[in-house]
């Protein structure tokens, strides 16, 4: 089957999928959007509520409706935004929401593995480094084509609070989080810089008095999420910029670098576990994990990460 260029699948119309679905029609790239859920009605009104926007768009004849799983036969792309999600005063554990979602996503692999093998398939779902294992490892599917969101949403928010803090354009800051999408998530300094400037350096070329504390910026990135979902109930905003970003990545061949999550075959020797390091994202997936220079306590830092994730799959019974 030739896949229809520019055709995206979400399944999952809830909060997160229907923002999703928004981003990518601000994209103006997008020639189709299928809209996939387990509540039919809810797909058919998100659809039938975006697709009247497109007569304000530039580019208004992008197709958006719901559909089934034959629908990803010929899909470019499939983003999985299905799942449970953890809300302000739930009890749940992560482990707990594991569980949930690792069910969810057998299912919809069975059903997509069944119309494709040719879709870049990028998993949204929490807990997103868990789910992408799961889908890259227990389905006959290409490696490449499938990753997760991963610290991308980290790392955009970092730039964001280091830009705001020397009042210079975000592009120019550069710098990652990497490792898990949670806890044990690092933000990798060694390689953070404005416009080259180490970040070590950036306090005295900006003159800035008070001395930069590393571990209240990187409080705050992990923390802002939470600070949101207990403020709003739910977030979805910035994840939905976040697969924006990797599916413009995927659509025009940027060969961009990315932090997203893929299961380590050896790299920074670890395997057989998903977690966050520099991608370069083309049109066919992940074309080549970086093995970025790290620190000894950085690389250190990935370790702890894995062997966290590693612990989880165990108790999961899926190692």
């Amino acid at each position: 089957m030739k896949l229809i260029r520019n055709k995206v699948v979400i399944i999952g119309a809830g909060m997160v999928g229907s923002a999703v679905l928004s981003s990518l029609l601000n994209l103006e790239l997008i020639a189709e959007v299928v809209l996939i859920d387990s509540n039919k009605n809810r797909a058919r009104g998100e659809a039938l509520d975006a697709f009247h926007t497109t007569s304000f768009a530039y580019s208004p004849n992008v197709r958006v409706r719901a559909g089934e799983y034959s629908d990803c036969r010929d899909a470019q792309l499939i983003i999985v935004t299905a799942g449970a999600s953890a809300k302000p005063g739930d009890n749940i554990t992560r482990l707990d929401l594991a569980t949930i979602n690792i069910k969810v996503v057998n299912d919809i692999m069975e059903n997509v593995t069944k119309q494709t093998k040719d879709a870049i398939i990028i998993m949204v779902t929490n807990p997103v480094d868990i789910v992408t294992y799961v889908a890259s490892k227990f389905f006959d599917y290409p490696k490449e084509k499938i990753f997760g969101t991963g610290t991308l949403l980290d790392t955009a928010r970092l730039r964001r609070i280091l830009a705001l803090r020397y009042l210079v354009d975000t592009k120019n800051v550069h710098g990652y989080i990497l490792g898990e999408h949670g806890g044990s998530a690092f933000a990798a300094w060694s390689h953070v810089n404005i416009a080259g400037i180490p970040v070590e350096e950036l306090d005295n070329t900006f003159n800035i008095e008070e001395p930069i504390n590393y571990e209240d910026i990187f409080k705050e990135v992990l923390g802002v999420g939470f600070e949101i979902l207990q403020l709003k109930g739910y977030t979805n905003a910035g994840i939905a910029m976040s697969v924006s970003r990797i599916v413009k990545a995927i659509l025009l061949n940027e060969l961009s670098i990315l932090p997203v999550s893929t299961t380590l075959e050896g790299e920074y020797d670890i395997y057989d576990v998903a977690l966050s390091i520099p991608c370069i994202v083309t049109s066919e997936g992940i074309g080549k994990k970086l093995i970025v220079p790290l620190s000894t306590e950085e690389r250190e830092l990935l370790k702890i990460s894995a062997d966290k994730l590693s612990s989880v799959l165990i108790q999961l019974k899926l190692k």
